[in-house]
């Protein structure tokens, strides 16, 4: 069921043309946004309002999903009304709210005007591609974002009189789960002996300005879709369930290239669930500390094996990955971020530790237990076997 969170209040507040709602991690800044369009759209003849975000899969993990299912809970959505293939809704009053991505949609920026333009996560698109927008868009642009470091927000519209800036945080959004609370509660617990939880409160809990110095990879590029010469080496996987997802990965090659696909990042699957995600041929390595997980879906016909993990072996692994040059799909939205924010942790003086945080790494084990395997030859770098 919807719920009138304070971060739609707050959002509501704001009064000047541009609007920009800057948050920590759940506080409610696509939830609170999106209603707001639905409503402006819903009680204004003929309002178009555009949706964008740097992907079409990032739209649909993330704006396209909360509009379909807020429209849902209030008992809006008729679905004739909804064109799948253009994303796109019309209300019975002549109003639309259409969904597109910023880097393959170009003519769209600079193609129609716009009422209402909503930029999501607008950190993860240029400044050129919001001015191509923002001057097509006649009366509200909403933008959000998570503060991990200044960008043209900050550079190029603070300050503005007709921008004003609102933070949220997860207090703010009142429909959050019970469960996701209890791990922000707990990763604030960890600031008090580490610099880069410490950082982490700031800006995901507090929605504070910050910077995620020391980030693990950077031999990584964003591509919209796997080559068709690229050939299915094998599959990486990190198992979930209740609040950990299950994290399934695609490990392809072209040429010397290796080619990353998501497949799955999703919390409550059954082994059952699982076995009809992966094909029958291509070899899966796993984490060892799930045997009994392991046999079970070997008993569905699936080349499965676990990898353990000795001493040392996640620092193993990040060597091994930091070795290879990577190509990850646009579709990987999950796998995306964990590459932006997993660092090297840090100790209460902010010095530099030879371990990696224990958070935003469920899509990077799986690639880690794969890569382990099939490239990892180094015994020095830590022990890790096959069973």
């Amino acid at each position: 069921m919807f719920q009138r969170t304070t971060a739609i209040n707050k959002i509501l507040a704001l009064k000047k043309r541009i609007k920009i709602v800057q948050g920590g991690t759940s506080a409610g800044k696509t939830y609170g946004i999106i209603p707001i369009l639905i409503d402006r759209a819903a009680k204004t003849p003929n309002t178009e309002i555009s949706v964008v975000a740097e992907s079409i899969p990032h739209l649909r993990r993330g704006a396209l999903r909360d509009f379909l299912k807020i429209m849902k809970s209030i008992n809006r959505f008729v679905d004739e009304r909804y064109n799948k293939s253009l994303l796109k809704y019309e209300f019975s009053n002549g109003s639309f709210i259409e969904f597109f991505s910023a880097d393959v949609d170009a003519s769209k920026l600079r193609g129609g005007r716009r009422n209402i333009l909503y930029i999501n996560e607008c950190n993860n698109i240029s400044f050129e591609s919001f001015n191509e927008m923002s001057i097509r868009t006649r009366d509200e642009v909403f933008l959000d974002y998570n503060p991990t470091a200044e960008f043209w927000v900050q550079t190029e519209l603070e300050g503005q009189e007709d921008a004003e800036k609102i933070i949220l945080t997860y207090k703010d959004n009142e429909a959050l789960d019970q469960g996701i609370i209890s791990q922000i509660e707990k990763n604030i617990k960890k600031a008090a002996t580490s610099n880069y939880w410490k950082n982490w409160v700031r800006v995901y809990v507090d929605g504070e300005m910050g910077s995620l110095e020391g980030i693990v990879f950077s031999n990584w590029k964003q591509i919209d879709t796997i080559p068709t010469e690229a050939r299915l080496i094998g599959i990486g996987m990190d198992f979930g369930y209740t609040n950990d997802p299950t994290s399934i990965i695609e490990v392809y090659k072209l040429n010397e290239t290796r080619i990353l696909n998501e497949v799955t990042y999703q919390t409550g699957l059954l082994n059952s669930d699982i076995a009809k995600l992966l094909p029958k041929n291509v070899p899966v390595y796993a984490d060892s500390a799930e045997p009994k997980s392991i046999a079970d879906i070997q008993r569905y016909g699936i080349t499965i094996k676990g990898v353990t993990k000795g001493k040392d072996s996640i620092n193993y692994g990040i060597d091994v990955m930091q070795r290879e040059d990577y190509l990850v799909t646009s579709q990987s939205t999950n796998l995306i971020k964990e590459l932006r924010s997993y660092c090297w942790d840090t100790d209460k003086t902010g010095k530099r530790l030879n371990k990696p945080i224990d958070n935003f790494n469920h899509a990077i084990d799986a690639v880690r237990y794969h890569e382990m395997e099939t490239l990892g030859m180094n015994k020095n770098y830590g022990s890790y076997s096959i069973l």
